[in-house]
């Protein structure tokens, strides 16, 4: 992944990514410096971990020089003497907190909790602000000196690489989002919405007809990344927004995520292309379920297997042999270790045991090319082309035309095809309905947007695939993560290698009544294993 998503639900589509890969960095500035600060005290060369007295000493002349708003002496005491200046100057002149006092705990080790306790005042207003917090003291690798470890969250516990605290007007006014139903939406019901309602904020204050106040931020580093407001000194009028989030749905995804590290869900409805939920357990407060880029595995055969079938190659009764192994320009591909091969298999029947030779030898086939897949993406599942206005930040999918073994690899969701949650949220609507419905989670009204289009399917293609993803759900990879669930049922799993992760990723994508999700997860397995249950419990719960 770019930067690293798996109530009776009746009537709509959700979809579910768990994990991301590659979503902090190391600074190793202190390495090239010396280890930073120049805190003007000779210190006899060490080595080995900072002893009691000296994570004792170190942290707390640390302390007492940020307490009294010397931001250069107290980074000093760090290994990353510049940017800790930047931050802790910010501290004092940009986020106008003042009044500090910093009261340490008890040590583990080198490691040091403390309260910070401080006043933000600004054009006449001021609010007390407290927070819990800790660091850890480090040797100096060129020194030996006993410096604290220099990272942002030393300042704030919410601070990141790159972050800023900001104390000013608000650049957007407050918004007051409301679920289809009218419910209000918060950070404090609905946690993993907050990067969501930050974005909305930011995109629509002024549309909803709000005023804005005084806050401190915390102020992210890249373009079009929404302020996360921690305080506010003044309060704004806050403008009603609605936007498409079914709270039941929404409810259910929160707890379904937190079943599993770094996992995204979301779920839309099918026959209007509205996002009822979407919800991330992340650590970094990335919106990987609407941005995540990841290679989705064997839920992209539902796409693959409609190029087959509107190509005219194969139909879901038609041949689709199942080998042991399918060579394809000198590379090898190979099944599940359990998987017994099957040379009079259908499509049907490879698409609910997800066999990945059965679609690789397939591909081969006239008149598909090295173009085909992109093709069917693009022109019936309307993806890849850069053009979905969902109300927020989004990725539209990429399924590039290549060639080689990449081709074939792209058939079976790896290679070099890319996918977020949402993506596969939108292919099962697709797919069951015949028609491509531009995801959304604010209303076009609103803004005069103009949602993306694409041709769809032929009703026969969709008939068909919807029917193999209801025999993957009750008597193929799905059944068991969809047991229990009643109502007209589909679903289709994958697993992904991802470069450097020692687990692959699991995909799960399911439809119940008018609802579609997605999900993806980093805990491995089959896509039933971790992202299954997540889409299941939601899908179970309703929208």
């Amino acid at each position: 992944m770019a930067k690293g998503v798996k109530v009776a639900v009746i009537g709509g589509v959700f979809a579910v990514m768990v994990g991301g890969a590659g979503y902090g960095a190391f600074n190793i500035v202190s390495a090239l410096n010396g280890d930073g600060g120049t805190s003007g005290v000779a210190a006899e060369e060490k080595s080995g971990p900072p002893g009691k007295d000296e994570v004792e000493e170190t942290s707390a002349k640390f302390f007492a020089a940020w307490e009294k708003g010397e931001a250069a002496r107290a980074a000093g005491y760090t290994n990353n003497d510049a940017a800790a200046e930047q931050l802790l100057t910010a501290f004092g002149d940009d986020a106008h907190i003042t009044d500090v006092k910093i009261t340490p705990g008890t040590a583990n080790g080198t490691t040091v909790p403390y309260t910070v306790k401080a006043k933000v005042a600004y054009d006449g207003k001021s609010e007390p602000i407290g927070y819990q917090s800790k660091l850890k003291v480090v040797r100096g690798l060129t020194t030996g000196r006993a410096l604290v470890d220099w990272q942002p969250a030393v300042v704030h516990p919410e601070l990141k690489k790159d972050d800023t605290l900001v104390t000013e007007k608000s650049a957007n006014p407050p918004i007051e989002a409301v679920g289809r139903d009218g419910t209000e939406l918060t950070k404090e019901k609905y946690p993993s919405l907050g990067p969501v309602l930050d974005a909305l904020r930011a995109k629509y204050g002024k549309e909803a007809g709000g005023t804005p106040g005084i806050e401190l931020v915390i102020r992210h580093a890249g373009e079009g990344v929404a302020d996360t407001p921690l305080l506010t000194l003044a309060k704004g009028k806050p403008g009603k927004l609605t936007t498409t989030i079914s709270p039941g749905a929404q409810a259910a995804a929160e707890k379904a995520v937190k079943r599993f590290a770094q996992s995204s869900v979301v779920a839309v409805k099918p026959s209007s292309g509205e996002v009822l939920a979407v919800a991330n357990n992340r650590t970094d407060g990335f919106n990987a379920a609407f941005e995540g880029q990841a290679a989705p595995g064997s839920t992209m055969k539902i796409l693959t297997a409609a190029m087959l079938i509107d190509n005219g190659v194969t139909s879901m009764n038609g041949p689709a042999p199942c080998p042991d192994t399918a060579v394809w320009q000198g590379q090898t591909f190979k099944n599940l270790t359990d998987m017994k091969p099957n040379e009079d298999a259908t499509l049907a029947n490879s698409f609910m045991r997800s066999c990945n030779t059965a679609f690789i030898k397939l591909i081969d086939e006239k008149p598909l090319t090295d173009a085909s897949l992109t093709q069917e993406a693009e022109q019936r599942f309307g993806l890849g082309q850069d053009n979905w206005k969902t109300g927020i930040v989004s990725f539209d999918g990429s399924v590039p035309a290549v060639g080689g073994p990449d081709r074939a690899a792209g058939a079976i969701g790896q290679g070099q095809v890319q996918m977020s949650p949402l993506n596969m949220a939108s292919v099962t609507a697709t797919a069951i309905t015949g028609s491509f419905r531009q995801p959304y989670l604010v209303p076009p009204e609103l803004d005069g947007r103009q949602l993306a289009r694409a041709e769809g399917l032929r009703a026969s293609t969709a008939a068909q695939l919807k029917q193999m993803m209801r025999l993957t759900a009750t008597q193929g990879t799905a059944m068991e993560a969809m047991r229990g669930l009643g109502g007209d049922i589909g679903a289709k799993t994958g697993s992904a290698e991802v470069d450097g992760n020692a687990k692959s990723n699991s995909w799960f994508t399911g439809f119940r009544g008018d609802i579609a999700a997605a999900a993806m997860t980093e805990e491995g397995g089959h896509g039933g294993d971790a992202a299954g249950p997540i889409v299941a419990a939601v899908l179970r719960t309703g929208g």
